[in-house]
């Protein structure tokens, strides 16, 4: 028996040897791989820049050298909104760039992203260059950024999706009920639509209304977009979505919707011809991940130039303390710019702004550093696909704010949540509770049982005053009448061009235009100033290490069974407990 033990022990410990020793090796072969790419991969005539752009596309890219290898690539795998900007900016002066071969069937991104990759290819077209589109099958997201191009491929059996726009919202009423969770609301503004998915099983009218026009105009926008590139009219596109004239890529075809039904060698076929390559040899491609190393510059670095812009990107779920992958830490972000307040060289400051909102209290720590930095140099605010309610209270003291004509901006209005659990703990849980207290309130606020109605009382009348607080200081940043802001309040929704019209945004355009008004403000002349990105990309090892300790969910389950869904629901929920500033929640514009 103790010899049976001792060949267990000696295996164990083997394993995770070999564990320890194939991390390691892994490690080492990322820094070589990073080290390695400091010799920059040169691009070689004539060459084509193959855009893959099926993935989730975000504000900043993480660099990971194992972009594709495996289970360790999906760190990585994202696309960049900057980076890829640049890139299509360094393409468009070089030489050996010919041409871009775009493949966009279904991006992952809202549509202010959308907007400025769109954009972006525009501005490369003007050097001459080709950019050639093909597809299998194609969403309207991955559509509206492929009608730029000059040819257009849909595959002979492949479809082209032409139906409208829709924006999905998913209700927990009957979750909540079903597990025996009472939500406590607490809202101002008819608008203010955040609570409805946990005391409602559908929308509310105010909510139709405002999600009816903003989507209409995300649609209009797009459509006149699109008849501008593809020389067709807004009312026959509209017509085509409405009557569900796109069957058959025939039909894309005989629209002018795409210029080619083909296969993709026939694509290629083409392509060889604008090159002068012979048809038996291959294109030489580069990949946006490979031209991104071989262009790659140090606008994150401090850099030689004494003038420079700070351009600090806020993307996520608002909270306190520190940003994670997908959050607004307002201690990190407090800490940027405060750092870009403080260092002479930074002549001003743009705040690039992805959120739908979260914490109010981490939104008015954020604020108030806004508000001493544009104290003393030009503080510029940029939406990217959101920047309603939280995301709006961080931008509404900036000197100025630029928003692309689709963002979905506004939601000024403020609710807080509270959720009863008493029944839940008791009936799933077997869990119950008792208390002494010293004075009547002692317990409040409390999810383990009913609020008395007192309590609820002061919970309301502390919304309020958070939502006074809110418009007093979006009418003040914005230079209007408090009861002009908050007639245009009550946590509804806009677009960017909506929202340009009533007074919440100052210009339309995308981060480029934010930093060239920066520059303006700060008197900087257009080769005279350096950016730099913050805050500081993680490195891909930091990236690792922090991804092998995220593993919360797969403990709850080891540890809970069948109870698992119930405390992992139960999680989310805590996390929007309290005061908060978020527009409609789970929305999908599809």
């Amino acid at each position: 028996m103790l010899q049976f033990l001792k060949y267990v022990l000696a295996t164990i410990v083997g394993l995770l040897l070999f564990s320890f020793i194939g991390f390691m090796l892994l490690v080492g072969l990322g820094a070589a791989l990073s080290s390695s790419s400091d010799t920059k991969p040169a691009v070689k005539e004539n060459t084509v820049l193959k855009l893959e752009l099926d993935k989730p596309i975000e504000e900043r890219s993480v660099d990971n050298p194992f972009n594709g290898f495996g289970p360790v690539s999906s760190s990585g795998d994202a696309i960049g909104l900057v980076e890829l900007k640049r890139a299509l900016k360094e393409a468009k002066e070089d030489a050996n760039i010919k041409g871009i071969y775009l493949q966009t069937e279904s991006p992952s991104a809202g549509w202010a992203s959308l907007e400025e990759v769109r954009n972006a290819l525009i501005d490369f077209k003007q050097s001459k260059k080709f950019v050639y589109a093909y597809a299998e099958t194609m969403t309207e997201k991955g559509y509206y950024i492929a009608s730029v191009a000059d040819k257009i491929y849909l595959n002979p059996a492949g479809d082209l999706e032409w139906n409208g726009l829709n924006a999905e919202l998913s209700f927990f009423k009957g979750t909540l009920d079903k597990l025996g969770i009472k939500p406590e609301i607490f809202k101002v503004g008819d608008f203010k639509s955040a609570v409805e998915p946990f005391i409602r099983e559908n929308m509310s009218d105010p909510n139709r209304l405002q999600v009816n026009s903003f989507l209409s105009s995300v649609n209009d926008h797009m459509l006149v977009r699109v008849a501008q590139s593809r020389n067709l009219r807004v009312d026959s596109l509209k017509s085509y979505a409405n009557n569900l004239t796109i069957q058959k890529p025939e039909d894309a075809l005989r629209t002018k919707l795409v210029t080619n039904v083909g296969y993709q060698d026939e694509l290629e076929s083409l392509i060889k011809k604008q090159l002068g390559v012979e048809e038996k040899k291959k294109i030489n491609y580069v990949s946006l991940s490979r031209y991104e190393e071989s262009e790659k510059t140090s606008d994150d670095t401090d850099g030689a130039s004494k003038n420079r812009i700070a351009v600090i990107i806020a993307s996520g779920d608002i909270q306190s303390g520190k940003s994670g992958d997908n959050s607004i830490g307002s201690e990190t972000i407090v800490d940027e710019i405060r750092k870009a307040r403080l260092d002479d060289k930074v002549k001003a400051i743009v705040l690039r702004v992805n959120s739908g909102g979260g914490s109010a209290l981490a939104s008015d720590v954020m604020y108030r550093e806004v508000q001493l930095a544009r104290k003393v140099k030009p503080v510029i605010g940029s939406m990217s696909d959101y920047a309603a309610s939280g995301g709006y209270y961080m931008l509404m003291g900036c000197d100025k704010i630029v928003a692309q004509p689709n963002t979905i901006t506004g939601s000024i209005g403020v609710f807080s949540l509270m959720f009863n659990t008493e029944t839940f703990f008791k009936d799933k849980l077997g869990v119950t509770y008792d208390r002494v207290k010293t004075n009547t309130n002692a317990d409040f606020p409390t999810a383990t049982h009913e609020m008395t109605p007192f309590q609820k009382q002061t919970m309301q009348r502390a919304t309020e005053r958070i939502y006074a607080e809110f418009t007093s200081k979006a009418a003040s940043g914005r230079k209007l009448p408090v009861d002009s802001l908050r007639a245009i309040a009550g946590g509804r929704v806009w677009t960017g061009t909506q929202g340009k019209a009533i007074g919440l945004v100052d210009q339309l355009g995308g981060l480029d235009d934010a930093i060239k008004l920066a520059a303006r403000s700060a008197k900087l002349k257009d080769d005279d100033f350096q950016l730099r990105y913050q805050p500081r990309k993680r490195e891909f090892l930091e990236q690792l290490m922090m991804s092998f300790g995220n593993d919360e969910e797969a403990k709850i389950q080891a540890q809970l069974g069948e109870l698992a869904p119930y405390v992992k629901y139960l999680k989310k929920l805590k996390m929007m407990e309290g005061t908060q500033m978020r527009m409609p929640f789970d929305m999908d514009i599809r």
